[in-house]
This record gives structure tokens, C-alpha cells and sequence, in this order.
């Protein structure tokens, strides 16, 4: 059955919502046979590439026999810190998850040389090898992508969906041309004139990196990608955000969060989310760069599907629809593992 959870629901199904189920604690944070106790979870493991052999970097927080999340996170070309608001949610309801920068962002590798390794494909190929160094198999493996790691988490799905437990998708659409048309004809409308005019001719000239270019999006990003003052945004965040590789980002999104331009301007994987067979959660806001109701009609696509909306957040509704995003998430979480 498909369910429309939205933050009122996302709040019941809050307080714990592993808490009262195995593992307990002492079990949680077991390191008996774990070849990265010594490290704390964290571990560098190899990855193969056409262009030769790197590693990426992951932290392990927790055990749970059942159910393990991998965090992919977005950009391209960030890095995992912002996912850290995950400590103060997960490990309470039992839930064990990994941490992963992807090649190229900082904890990782950082090959001189990106473009050749700048495909989708490689880096689908990438976390199937981090799934097979960890251990992670479809009776425990969820993934959870957010942003660009939503592109990835989805693409991910329809390659190897027999490794997987389930899928969530955290405010990211599965077309990039639907993302530009709905930045083109709801979202720039709304912003001043001048300065959006402004914006398309930095951008026309090639000034991305143009301190007025980044004082003229600010606006934009404090109404859709973090709902604060950025002078106020998380330090997880600002850590993430500040070593973002443009090497990565730039050639692949393009210059902003204003739309897509690079690598991905085609994607689009609609069609194809009915080929996703293993449960899905969609979860949206309103506020979201990306379109709420497209995400909303995505999860009535996948046959397993589910949809969270958040009414207050934004691209980073972990933070600023905190509450209900974890919430329900969790909620949902649970239902999966028991087999709902």
C-alpha cells in the first residue's frame, strides 16, 4: 500500500522509534569482530577505476543485523560532513549507517585528473564496490541519497536491485530537465529581477567564482537550500559546503543549485522508476529547489512507494524540517525492517 506520510504523521511515529527494539545498546555498540574497531568504524577501502586505483573513505556508526543505511551524499563533490544532524537520531532507534565521501570529495581521494572518472556509471560502479567491502547484502543494505547522491541512489537501484533492502530518495527529482524547468518557471520568477539578471550574465561570462556571482545567490540559497541566515547555518554544513570540489561539481551540476547545466543536464530516469521493485521513500519539501509535487508523483511510481513532505524545509530539510524529517524517516525505516 502506498502511504502519503506528511509531517504530522512523521512527528507520531517519532521518540525513538527502534528504542524499545533489538539491538540494545550494549549489542548497538559492539565491536567484537569488526575489522575497523580499531579505527572507530572509520576505513579506507580500495576502488577500482579505468584510470586507475584509489580509495574512498567511510565510517561505520552502530550494528544492526538488519538494517544498515549508506549515506550518499550530494553536491557532486561534497562531502559527508552534512549528514552529521544523523548522529542525534539514528543510533537512538538502533539503526546502524555508514558515512562515505565519494572519489574526489575530501575525505577521500582526490584524483588530479577528475574528468575521465566523471561519469554516472563509474560512480554506480564505485558504491557497488563500497557495498561489497562492507559486507552489505539485500537481508540488511538500504541506501539513502540526498541531492546528487539521489541521482546516484536511484541509478544505484536499477543496476543492482537484488543487493538492495530498500531505497530512499531525500529531495532530489528523477529528471533534471523537469528540476530546470521548474528553477526556470516557478522559482527565478520569484526573485528579484535585477539580480537574477544579473546572476545569468555572470554566468554567461564564465565568472562563477566571482565574489558577487556568490553574494547575489545567497538570497536564492537562504529560501531553498537551508532556511536560515547563512551566516546561521549548521557548522556541519558550512564544513561541507566550504570543501566542496568544484573540480567535481562544476563539470557535473553545473556552476549553482539554480538549475543543472553540466554532465547531468539530460538525466532523467522517470520511466523508469517502476522498474524499482524494493521499498522507496520520496521525500520532499516545500520549499525544496526541486519540485515537491513531482517528487510526490515519483514515489506513485515505484511500486513500493512512499512519500514524505515536509511543509517547512527546504533542499536541507534535515535541518530545517529537522523533526519531521527524522521522524518520519525513522517511522518508515521501522516498517521496512518489520516487514510492513
Amino acid at each position: 500500500m502506498r502511504a502519503i506520510l506528511g509531517g504530522v504523521l512523521g512527528l507520531l511515529l517519532a521518540g525513538g522509534a527502534f528504542a524499545a527494539d533489538p539491538p540494545t545498546l550494549a549489542s548497538y555498540h559492539d565491536n567484537t569482530g569488526r575489522a575497523d574497531a580499531f579505527s572507530g568504524g572509520a576505513r579506507m577501502i580500495p576502488i577500482h577505476t579505468s584510470q586507475g586505483d584509489f580509495k574512498v573513505w567511510t565510517k561505520r556508526v552502530g550494528n544492526n543485523p538488519t538494517l544498515k543505511l549508506l549515506l550518499l551524499h550530494g553536491g557532486p563533490g561534497a562531502t559527508h560532513e552534512y549528514f552529521e544532524a544523523f548522529d542525534s537520531f539514528l543510533p537512538a532507534a538502533g539503526v546502524e549507517y555508514y558515512y562515505y565521501d565519494q572519489l574526489g570529495s575530501a575525505y577521500s581521494d582526490q584524483p588530479k585528473d577528475m574528468a575521465p572518472l566523471l561519469s554516472v556509471d563509474r560512480f554506480v560502479e564505485e558504491v557497488e564496490q563500497v557495498r561489497q567491502a562492507l559486507g552489505l547484502d539485500a537481508a540488511d543494505f538500504c541506501v539513502l541519497g540526498h541531492s546528487w547522491g539521489g541521482i546516484l541512489a536511484i541509478e544505484y537501484a536499477l543496476k543492482y536491485p537484488q543487493h538492495l533492502k530498500c531505497l530512499v530518495v531525500s529531495n532530489m527529482m528523477s529528471s533534471i530537465p523537469a528540476y530546470n524547468r521548474y528553477a526556470r518557471d516557478v522559482l527565478m520568477p520569484r526573485m528579484d529581477p535585477a539580480a537574477l539578471k544579473e546572476i545569468l550574465a555572470l554566468e554567461a561570462a564564465g565568472k562563477y567564482t566571482d565574489a558577487r556571482y556568490e553574494e547575489l545567490l545567497l538570497p536564492y540559497y537562504e529560501q531553498h537550500v537551508l532556511r536560515m541566515p547563512a551566516s546561521q547555518w549548521p557548522e556541519p554544513v558550512q564544513r561541507a559546503f566550504s570543501k566542496t570540489n568544484k573540480a567535481v561539481y562544476v563539470p557535473m551540476q553545473g556552476p549553482s543549485e539554480m538549475g543543472a547545466s553540466g554532465i547531468l543536464l539530460e538525466w532523467d530516469r522517470t520511466a523508469d522508476l517502476e522498474k524499482i521493485a524494493v521499498p522507496t521513500l520520496v521525500i520532499g519539501a516545500e520549499h525544496d529547489t526541486m519540485d515537491p509535487t513531482f517528487m510526490q508523483m515519483m514515489s506513485r511510481k515505484f511500486p513500493r512507494g512512499d512519500y514524505l513532505y515536509l511543509p517547512n524545509g527546504s533542499h536541507m530539510a534535515m535541518y530545517d524540517d529537522q523533526q519531521a524529517y527524522f521522524a518520519g524517516l525513522l517511522g518508515w525505516l521501522r516498517k521496512v525492517d518489520q516487514g510492513r
